[in-house]
């Protein structure tokens, strides 16, 4: 949350000529919803489903930079999948970092507990993330920054997976 996913997948997507996923954005297309209305009216366990069906039904697509919600890689199956579908980049901030980028945005369900809690929630997280082929701190970085970092950590790989 907060660290640049978004901003940063639609700058790589477009560089590689890729097509963009951002699953949240599609979860709220596909139940004429929004993320929000979905953690309040169903609650988050409905929400982790949607992710879970929606990452499953990518399996086999190439081309694709896809931006998850925080929490999406935290399920083991959509972890396995992610991973089938490419690479797995993780975007990192501090949580001061974060709540700052975010400001007062009321669009995050899971980031209104205070800076304590959210810093809790972040570091319960952190074991995921650190599984991630590649790990970006995107603190001190602009979008072109961090996509120019990505693009020369991956370089060799993008282009062994483009061809099969």
């Amino acid at each position: 949350m907060g660290t640049g996913k978004t901003s940063v997948g639609k700058r790589l997507a477009k560089h590689l000529n890729w097509d963009f996923l951002d699953t949240d954005a599609a979860i709220e297309e596909i139940s004429e919803i929004s993320v929000p209305e979905i953690f309040r009216k169903h609650g988050e366990t409905r929400f982790r489903s949607e992710e879970t069906v929606l990452i499953k039904h990518l399996l086999g697509r190439k081309k694709l930079v896809i931006a998850t919600g925080g929490g999406t890689p935290l399920q083991p199956e959509n972890w396995e999948a992610l991973s089938q579908l490419g690479l797995i980049i993780a975007l990192f901030a501090p949580i001061d970092t974060i709540l700052e980028r975010i400001g007062n945005r009321n669009d995050r369900p899971l980031l209104k507990a205070g800076r304590e809690e959210d810093q809790r929630l972040l570091l319960s997280r952190q074991p995921i993330y650190n599984q991630a082929d590649l790990i970006i701190d995107t603190t001190e970085l602009d979008i072109d920054e961090v996509v120019d970092e990505i693009l020369g950590k991956i370089e060799g790989r993008i282009k062994d997976e483009t061809k099969n």
